[in-house]
């Protein structure tokens, strides 16, 4: 099983569509099962064209560029989370090429109103992938020193939602980052959760965010903040970053991280 998860950054990129045309291009090469991404934007004043997803919509945009590249039959799931940049609805969501069997969508954050950007809600999907359920989660999540939306609290919110019925994967931008012990990155672990990174058989540095960006200003450090992590210890043959410069052109102010898994559903 192959996965892939970004922070798209979308409507932010200069030459936002080229790099689209990049992403869809390595969509169409690797034929990932379940594509994660987050901040996925759409204008507020855009044309619906169905339930709450619009017409500029950055992940209905993309599947437009796959199927111009004859990729077709992946699903999508996406929410919306809150304003962004005054003129966005930003959410989260995820790409499929497998048979949905149940989608979902929660708040995790203490705030529920939309209009104020830390407000975080997630999307998943539950899958059948060779007749059996696997489930998979979009996840956005704040900072850990954030007084007024605590990276605890929001953790503790998800993990609420992840059952026992099937093995669940978590992917996304967790905002923590990975090298930093006793924090954010070791909330989760604590939690029960194994990282594919760790588990993988080859993996490289894990990079995801390399300088300032938004949200981190101040940064000067190398971050691995975007995880792939995982409800049980499956066989994990490859983690790698993507959209670096080094394994495809950059897309995004953050990297991807694609995995690959040996069948996860046994």
């Amino acid at each position: 099983m192959k996965l892939l998860t970004l922070n798209c950054h979308s409507w932010q990129e200069n030459n936002q569509l080229e790099k689209i045309a990049i992403l869809a291009q390595d969509i169409a090469e690797k034929s990932y099962d379940v594509i994660a991404l987050q901040e996925v934007s759409q204008l507020i004043e855009s044309e619906t064209v169905s339930g709450l997803i619009k017409k500029d919509n950055f992940a209905l945009v993309l599947l437009g560029e796959l199927e111009r590249l004859g990729v077709t039959g992946y699903g999508l799931v996406w929410d919306f989370a809150h304003i962004g940049y005054d003129v966005y609805e930003e959410g989260v969501a995820l790409l499929t090429k497998h048979d949905i069997v149940e989608e979902h969508s929660f708040f995790i954050s203490k705030s529920h109103d939309q209009a104020y950007w830390k407000t975080r809600k997630i999307v998943g999907a539950t899958i059948s992938y060779h007749g059996r359920p696997l489930t998979f989660y979009s996840c956005h999540l704040g900072w850990w020193q954030d007084e007024e939306e605590p990276f605890m609290y929001q953790v503790d919110s998800l993990m609420e939602q992840v059952t026992a019925e099937s093995p669940t994967f978590l992917m996304g931008d967790f905002n923590n980052n990975a090298y930093i012990r006793r924090e954010g990155y070791d909330y989760l672990l604590g939690k029960g959760l194994f990282d594919t990174y760790d588990l993988a058989g080859k993996r490289d540095d894990g990079v995801t965010v390399e300088g300032k960006i938004a949200g981190w200003d101040e940064n000067k450090v190398d971050l691995r903040i975007d995880l792939v992590l995982a409800t049980k210890s499956f066989e994990v043959t490859s983690s790698n970053v993507i959209f670096n410069g080094k394994n495809k052109p950059v897309v995004s102010d953050h990297y991807g991280v694609e995995v690959v898994i040996e069948d996860p559903s046994y």
